[in-house]
C-alpha cells in the first residue's frame, strides 16, 4: 500500500513530538514501520543513519554540515525543507549472496560508476582500493534522484548495470535485479521480500549465457588487437592473413555460463551460431563494436592477467581466459576444509578421528566485523586438524582434513 500525503505528514509529526518529548537537540533519526495504512514507531537513532543521503537529496540541505554548525552554537534553517522528488539509495557489498552472503576480500582493480545526471556515489573505494577483513564489506552508497520514484529506481539500477566493477565479487547485480523487479516497482514490497523471491534467482549474473557469449567474442578480438599492438615482427599484415583461405582463429574464455571456444575472424564477417553473421565494426585492445544485422554493441574490455572484463550497457561479464594447451592440475584435496576469505580463528569444534555429518560445524572464523561458521560438506571421518583457536589464516588456507565416508 503506497504513503499518501496525510501520512506521511503525520509520521513527521509524530517524529517531531518524540524529539521535543526528551529535549532533544541535533540531527536525528526516527523509524516507524507501515502497514495497512498505520504507522508504529520502531527506534529513534540520535546521529546520522546510512540512509542519509536519501534526505539530502530530497531536501537539498547538507546534514553533516548542519551537524557541525549547531555543535558551533549556530540553529537551524527558519524554513523547514522542501522535499523535492524521490531519492533511493542501494548499499553495494563486497559479499556473495550465493554463498550465503558471504563476505569477500580482494582488490578492485577499477572501480568507476558513470556520471549521469541525478546520480551520487559516497565510497572510499577507488581503482586499486583493497576490501580487507578489518572493515564492514560495504564499499559504496549508491543514490539516485529524480522527480519519480520510477525515475530514481530505474536511474539506481541504470548505474548499478553500468558501473565498471573490476575485483571482488559484490552483490551488484542481486541489487539490480531487486530494483527492476515488479513487485518492487510497485507499491507491495515488504520486508518478506527476500523470502518470496528466490536469491539464487535475484543474484544471478546481470548477462544471460548468449549475451555472456557475445562479451567472449569481444573479449577474444580484443585479446588478439592487443597481441597485434605488441608484435615484434609482421605488425602491418592483418591478424588472421592467409595466402588462401584458411581456418578461423580460435580462443576460450571461462564465464558464468561455463566455457565458450569462440572461432572468429578479425578481418570480416563470420557465422554466430544461432544468431546470424557477425561483423566486428571497430576493434582495439581495449573497446570493440560487434554488428548483428542492424543491431550494433559496444564492449570495453579489461584485463589482468587471465581475468577479462567485459564491460557493456546492459551489465558486465568477467572471465578467464583458458590456455590453448591446458596443463593438467594437480589432485586436490576437495574433501577437506578451506578458509573462505583470511580471518582469525576463534573456536575449533572438531578433533582427529571425529565423526562428522554434513552441515557439522567445524570452524568458527571472524572476519569483517562478522562470525562465519564453516560446516563439513559430506559426511566422514576428521583426518587432521591443521588450525587452532587464535590463529590468522589467509584466504584458502586448509584448515580440517576430511576422509569421505565410502
Amino acid at each position: 500500500m503506497a504513503l499518501d500525503h496525510a501520512t506521511r505528514q503525520a509520521m513527521d509529526a509524530a517524529a517531531v513530538r518524540a524529539a521535543e518529548a526528551v529535549g532533544y537537540v541535533g540531527a536525528g533519526t526516527v523509524e516507524f514501520l507501515f502497514q495497512d495504512g498505520a504507522f508504529f514507531f520502531l527506534e529513534m537513532n540520535t546521529r546520522l543513519q546510512v540512509e542519509h543521503p536519501v534526505t539530502e537529496m530530497v531536501t537539498g540541505l547538507d546534514l553533516v554540515r548542519l551537524q557541525f554548525e549547531i555543535a558551533d552554537g549556530m540553529g537551524l534553517p527558519d524554513k523547514g525543507p522542501r522535499i523535492e522528488g524521490h531519492a533511493v539509495e542501494a548499499r553495494l557489498y563486497a559479499e556473495d549472496p550465493l554463498n550465503g552472503y558471504l563476505p569477500v576480500t580482494g582488490v578492485f582493480h577499477r572501480f568507476r560508476f558513470p556520471e549521469l545526471e541525478g546520480l551520487r556515489v559516497d565510497s572510499g573505494v577507488e581503482d586499486g582500493s583493497r576490501v580487507t577483513v578489518h572493515y564492514d564489506p560495504m564499499i559504496a552508497k549508491v543514490i539516485a534522484h529524480a522527480p519519480t520514484r520510477e525515475g530514481a529506481v530505474n536511474l539506481l539500477a541504470t548505474s548499478l548495470r553500468q558501473a565498471q566493477i573490476h575485483g571482488s565479487t559484490t552483490n551488484r547485480a542481486l541489487l539490480v535485479r531487486i530494483l527492476e523487479h515488479p513487485e518492487f516497482a510497485g507499491t507491495e514490497t515488504d520486508t518478506h521480500f527476500l523470502v518470496r523471491n528466490d536469491v539464487a534467482v535475484l543474484g544471478r549474473p546481470l548477462l544471460e549465457a548468449t549475451d555472456e557469449r557475445l562479451a567472449a567474442i569481444a573479449a577474444a578480438l580484443a585479446d588478439q588487437a592487443e597481441e597485434r599492438a605488441h608484435a615484434a615482427v609482421l605488425s602491418t599484415i592483418p591478424s588472421g592473413w592467409r595466402n588462401s583461405p584458411s581456418q578461423l582463429q580460435g580462443r576460450s574464455y571461462q564465464g558464468s555460463h561455463g566455457v565458450h571456444a569462440i572461432s572468429y575472424s578479425a578481418t570480416g564477417p563470420f557465422e554466430l551460431e544461432g544468431a546470424g553473421v557477425l561483423e566486428p565494426a571497430v576493434v582495439s585492445p581495449t573497446k570493440v563494436e560487434l554488428r548483428l544485422g542492424d543491431e550494433s554493441r559496444q564492449y570495453e574490455v579489461a584485463r589482468y592477467g587471465d581475468l577479462r572484463y567485459v564491460d557493456t550497457r546492459i551489465g558486465p561479464a568477467r572471465l578467464t581466459a583458458l590456455p590453448r594447451f591446458p596443463v593438467r592440475d594437480a589432485d586436490e584435496d576437495g574433501a577437506s576444509l578451506h578458509a573462505p576469505m583470511p580471518g582469525r580463528v576463534i573456536r575449533v569444534d572438531v578433533s582427529a578421528g571425529d565423526h562428522v555429518a554434513e552441515g557439522d560445524t567445524l570452524v568458527v572464523l571472524e572476519a569483517m566485523k562478522m562470525e562465519h561458521t564453516l560446516r563439513a560438506p559430506h559426511v566422514g571421518t576428521v583426518v587432521e586438524v591443521l588450525c587452532e583457536a587464535g590463529d590468522q589464516v589467509v584466504a584458502d588456507a586448509l584448515l580440517v582434513v576430511i576422509e569421505e565416508a565410502q
